[in-house]
């Protein structure tokens, strides 16, 4: 699934909409430090750029079989932005 972002909903308002995916990212990477980067990326370019509301980030992954420490990180420049918008960061890990 590597990266869903959609905008959230409150599901105890029944007559509310499911969530509406907003972008998919890395539909072939599920390696962390990769889908980081592309993240990223799309949040300068379009992410930053989304109406007022609540988002999600659902960044699916599978842990590196070869990994020995490091990985992937996000930007204070990513984080203010991801706060400026109102968007949550999920990691879900999944096995290959």
């Amino acid at each position: 699934m590597p990266i869903n972002v959609f905008a959230d909903v409150d599901d105890t308002i029944p007559t509310q909409e499911k969530p509406k995916s907003m972008a998919w990212l890395c539909d072939d990477s599920w390696e962390l430090p990769v889908q980081l980067v592309e993240f990223e990326r799309w949040l300068e370019k379009d992410g930053k750029n989304l109406p007022k509301g609540s988002y999600i980030a659902d960044i699916g992954f599978s842990p590196r079989s070869d990994a020995s420490g490091g990985g992937g990180t996000l930007s204070v420049s990513a984080m203010q932005t991801l706060v400026k918008i109102r968007m949550e960061v999920w990691f879900s890990e999944y096995r290959k």
